[in-house]
């Protein structure tokens, strides 16, 4: 897919196409096909490394890349150009678009994030934290902003008013995600646990502790039922949501990155970090791995 590691992965809200963004400061997008991916388009522009790229929630042709370059490009794929470029402050790590489509978040490595309006591609507020922000997300009813810091909480925000923060885990909270459903979310953390939460009651349910190492990213299947954790464990850890059971575990021969299941069926698109010339490395740079294939 790529000339060098790839960092994150998302489909398309209809799951035809897969977008991957790359240290390579390209983004990829394939087509889904029976039984493979198939490459479309390669999206060039950024200056820096792709660090983070989401698709918009209903509109199945415009997706969203932040970089390091201080930008953030929305790029359509019946065009290999970008639609737009919007500069920001900052170092961008982290993007989300919300689920009305309005408007786009995007943290940068100065705990600095930015609502810019999917339409004008102006900003519309920014707001600078006074811990590291790492992961930023809406909740399904698009009226609660999460991100999950550095000392291990969530906080959550209503119109950019903090509302409440939960001491989520001991150390650093990573990632976080809400299940298609909108019974749940899940945090990862640094501590090696997943912890579910129940939306409503926003109260931890269970926790999953099969990974040994801080876990860098999530992924519920489109049914709510699968929750697939990764980290630098050499297997991708799939969850039974409602038990806590493992269902399965994807064998990986490095770190992954980024995981993300289709919206319609049980395929997980994952990236894994490049082999430091201890296998092959030429081969495995910069590869999109699809698991659950008939």
């Amino acid at each position: 897919a790529h000339g060098a590691k790839v960092h994150s992965v998302a489909w398309s809200c209809c799951g035809r196409r897969l977008a991957s963004g790359s240290f390579d400061k390209t983004a990829s997008v394939f087509l889904l096909e029976k039984d493979r991916l198939v490459k479309e388009n390669n999206y060039r522009g950024h200056g820096d490394s792709v660090d983070q790229l989401c698709w918009h929630p209903s509109n199945p042709d415009l997706f969203v890349t932040a970089s390091g370059d201080k930008t953030i490009r929305i790029w359509d794929v019946r065009t290999t150009k970008c639609i737009a470029t919007v500069n920001t402050k900052g170092e961008n790590i982290n993007i989300c678009w919300s689920p009305d489509g309005q408007t786009i978040a995007v943290g940068n490595k100065d705990d600095v994030v930015t609502f810019i309006d999917a339409k004008t591609h102006r900003s519309k507020a920014e707001e600078q934290f006074k811990f590291e922000v790492n992961e930023i997300s809406w909740n399904n009813d698009n009226n609660m902003f999460f991100l999950t810091n550095g000392n291990g909480c969530i906080n959550i925000l209503r119109q950019l008013k903090p509302i409440q923060s939960i001491n989520a885990h001991p150390s650093n909270c990573i990632c976080i995600k809400f299940d298609p459903m909108g019974k749940y979310f899940a945090t990862g953390s640094a501590d090696a646990l997943v912890s579910l939460w129940d939306v409503d009651e926003l109260v931890c349910v269970r926790c999953f502790s099969r990974l040994d190492w801080p876990v860098r990213t999530l992924s519920f299947s489109h049914d709510g039922k699968m929750l697939a954790s990764a980290s630098e464990d050499h297997f991708i850890d799939i969850a039974e949501v409602e038990t806590g059971e493992k269902l399965w575990e994807v064998q990986c021969e490095s770190p992954t990155f980024t995981v993300a299941w289709h919206p319609k069926r049980p395929l997980l698109a994952f990236a894994c970090d490049d082999k430091d010339g201890k296998y092959d490395s030429s081969r495995e740079a910069g590869t999109v791995k699809l698991f659950g294939l008939p």
